[in-house]
C-alpha cells in the first residue's frame, strides 16, 4: 500500500490561514459583485507592502472595434531584455483590476527587468464569457501590430497569466498560434483549467486554503452565464486535443492549492504534444501567494526562476 503523499503549508502562511478558517467570508451568492470587488480590493491593499520603484508607468487605452480596454504599462529601472510581458490578472473572473495586482506588476517587472501591459479586461457577470476572453485576445491582438506604441518595436511578446487570468492566457496561447501571432513564452501562474475541478488537489484543499471551491463553481457559473458546454476547450483547456506549436511555457503551481493538478496536468499536456515546459512548484505555498510576497517574502523565491526560464525563452531564437 502506497503511503499517502503529505503536504505541508509553510508556518508563515498559518496565521493567514487561521485567521480564514475562523473568519471565513461569505459566500459569493450572498453579497453584492461590488461588495465583492471592494473586498477584494481592500484585502489586496492590506497585503502589498512597499511598491517596487518604476522608471515609468503609463495608463493606456487600446481602442479596439466597439469598445476601449484599459491598460497600465509598467517600466522597469532597469531593462535586460526585449521583451513585452501582456499580463491578465486573477479574481476568479468576477473581481480584480489594475489596481488589486499593482504591486506583484511592479514586483514582477523589477525582478525580470521585463516591461510589464496589465491589462483590465470585462468581468462577470456583467460580461460573461466569452467576453473577457475577447478582451484579452484583442489587447494581444493590437499590442502585436502597434509593438513600437510600447516601446518595444523588435522585441517579442510574453502572455502571463494568474489564476483566471492564466485561464485566458492559455486559451489565447492556443489562438494566437492558430493566427500565425508568434509568442516567446506563455506563463501560467497557478491556473484554473476548466470548472469540472476533480482532481486529487482538488477535494485536499476545496475548503480551508484561501480559494474555496464551492465559491470558485459559483463563480465559473457567473462567468459563463449562459454558455453551458464545459468541455468547450476554450472553456476548459485541458480538453483541448492538439496543443503542437503552441508557446514555449512555465507553469508555477503551489503545492498546497487546490488548482495545482489540473496546472500540472496541463504541462504533461504540452509536453507529450512537444511544447517546451518549465514546471515550477513552490513548495509550501497556497493559491494567490505571490500576491502575498510582501508578508511572506519566502512566496517571492520562484520569481528569481521565472525570470531565469524567460530570459533564457527571450533570447533564444528558436523558441
Amino acid at each position: 500500500m502506497l503511503a499517502q503523499e503529505v503536504h505541508v503549508v509553510h508556518p508563515a502562511f498559518e496565521p493567514i490561514l487561521r485567521h480564514a478558517r475562523e473568519q471565513p467570508p461569505a459566500h459569493p451568492s450572498s453579497v453584492s459583485v461590488e461588495e465583492r470587488r471592494q473586498s477584494f480590493r481592500d484585502e489586496a491593499l492590506a497585503l502589498r507592502g512597499a511598491m517596487a520603484p518604476m522608471a515609468s508607468q503609463e495608463e493606456r487605452t487600446i481602442e479596439v472595434d466597439d469598445r476601449s480596454i484599459r491598460a497600465r504599462l509598467y517600466v522597469p529601472l532597469s531593462e535586460e531584455s526585449h521583451a513585452l510581458v501582456i499580463y491578465f490578472h486573477g479574481g476568479s473572473f468576477v473581481t480584480g483590476d489594475l489596481d488589486t495586482h499593482e504591486w506583484l506588476c511592479r514586483r514582477l517587472a523589477s525582478d525580470t527587468k521585463m516591461r510589464f501591459l496589465a491589462i483590465d479586461y470585462r468581468l462577470a457577470p456583467e460580461h460573461p464569457f466569452p467576453a473577457g476572453l475577447n478582451d484579452a485576445m484583442d489587447a494581444i491582438r493590437y499590442v502585436a501590430d502597434h509593438r513600437s506604441e510600447f516601446g518595444v518595436t523588435n522585441s517579442r511578446l510574453i502572455i502571463m497569466g494568474e489564476s483566471a487570468g492564466a485561464n485566458l492566457a492559455t486559451v489565447a496561447a492556443i489562438q494566437l498560434r492558430d493566427e500565425g501571432i508568434a509568442l516567446a513564452a506563455q506563463v501560467l501562474i497557478y491556473p484554473t483549467l476548466g470548472p469540472e475541478l476533480m482532481t486529487e488537489s482538488a477535494h485536499t484543499f476545496a475548503t480551508g486554503y484561501l480559494l474555496d471551491l464551492d465559491h470558485l463553481r459559483y463563480d465559473y457559473r457567473q462567468y459563463l452565464g449562459q454558455f453551458g458546454d464545459h468541455t468547450d476547450p476554450r472553456v476548459t483547456p485541458l480538453l483541448q486535443l492538439n496543443l503542437s506549436g503552441v508557446a514555449p511555457a512555465v507553469v508555477v503551481v503551489a503545492e498546497c492549492d487546490p488548482l495545482r493538478d489540473e496546472a500540472v496536468a496541463y504541462a504533461g499536456l504540452l509536453r507529450h504534444c512537444g511544447v517546451p515546459v518549465e514546471l515550477l512548484e513552490a513548495k509550501g505555498m497556497i493559491h494567490g501567494f505571490l500576491e502575498m510576497g510582501a508578508v511572506v517574502p519566502e512566496a517571492l523565491e520562484v520569481v528569481d526562476d521565472l525570470a531565469t526560464h524567460l530570459h533564457r525563452l527571450v533570447e533564444d531564437p528558436a523558441s
